[in-house]
């Protein structure tokens, strides 16, 4: 990339971005769709490849002009916006791959972080793959990735969900859908709703270590670590509520597999109530100890009580 003085590139648009108060004239961007991300927070925090693709593209499709206009404005980038979101998708999404079938370079933005997580660039994606148009990720700045390596939780396993349901009953039922789940989980929550949330995950995980991160690479980033009840009740007792949270919670506590002697003694009393294939799920289950050792352990049991008779 070369470097011009401001003076004999400002009416030229859109091939440069400023940066460091030099403007710098953008590579050619190569047909298709670019998914490009973009700070989560800190406008400091885009790549100097997104910076080039962005300045480079015939168009940069976006959720919100206002919220993409922010990072623009920072950078001197002058492409023209186009909004692209949920509410518009279905009318928007022809007109984008007309554009990629005229041969343009058409980048793709969410309001913040990578796109497709938690917004509507899946079908467009799909869709182009779909016409063999170039498909181009353009990795950079992820909430889930920041709440996850900052929450002080184990990062080798975990299961992003994004947002629970709103409603009270739904939301529950699927946090016990998700209480089985061997790994870290991470969910996506709007301030009004976390208290609530906190509450349910509390009453349906136990007390399992997490953390609540709001405005993650902002001026007001905070991050609280404790236990869910703990954090539930700070949020009962007027914690901060504004702003974009992101929740990462640990994964299932382990638990000590009962002794020989106290498995006998579980498998007796469930054999005695159900079929010898309902004891064993029921026991492997509600102890934790494989299916497999369960039943031959209630195998044997069976062919001794037998043999006692």
């Amino acid at each position: 990339m070369s470097v011009r003085a401001h003076s004999e590139v400002a009416s030229q648009n859109p091939r440069y971005f400023r940066l460091f108060g030099q403007d710098i004239e953008a590579p050619a961007v190569g047909p298709g769709l670019h998914l490009v991300a973009t700070p989560i927070g800190n406008l400091g925090d885009v790549t100097l490849r997104a910076l080039a693709t962005l300045a480079g593209a015939a168009v940069v499709a976006c959720e919100d002009s206002r919220v993409t206009r922010r990072l623009f404005e920072r950078y001197a980038i002058t492409t023209p916006l186009i909004s692209y979101h949920d509410h518009n998708a279905e009318a928007v999404r022809p007109k984008i791959l007309a554009r990629l079938d005229a041969g343009a370079a058409v980048a793709l933005v969410s309001d913040a972080g990578t796109p497709l997580i938690s917004d509507p660039g899946f079908k467009l994606v799909q869709a182009a793959q779909a016409a063999g148009h170039a498909v181009t990720a353009l990795p950079g700045a992820s909430a889930v990735l920041a709440a996850l390596t900052a929450s002080g939780l184990p990062t080798d396993r975990f299961f992003f969900e994004g947002f629970l349901p709103p409603r009270d009953a739904a939301r529950r039922a699927r946090i016990e859908e998700l209480a089985g789940i061997p790994a870290t989980l991470v969910f996506f929550e709007a301030g009004p709703r976390v208290g609530a949330m906190l509450e349910d995950l509390a009453a349906g995980l136990g007390a399992r270590p997490a953390a609540v991160c709001r405005e993650l690479t902002k001026l007001h980033e905070e991050i609280r670590r404790n236990d869910l009840g703990t954090l539930a009740q700070a949020y009962r007792e007027g914690a901060e509520t504004r702003g974009e949270f992101v929740v990462v919670v640990g994964p299932p506590l382990a638990v000590a597999a009962p002794d020989a002697a106290d498995l006998d003694g579980v498998l007796r009393h469930a054999l005695a109530a159900a079929s010898l294939k309902d004891a064993v799920e029921a026991v492997a289950e509600a102890t934790g100890v494989k299916r497999r050792i369960v039943y031959q352990r209630a195998l044997a049991l069976t062919k001794r009580d037998g043999d006692d008779l």
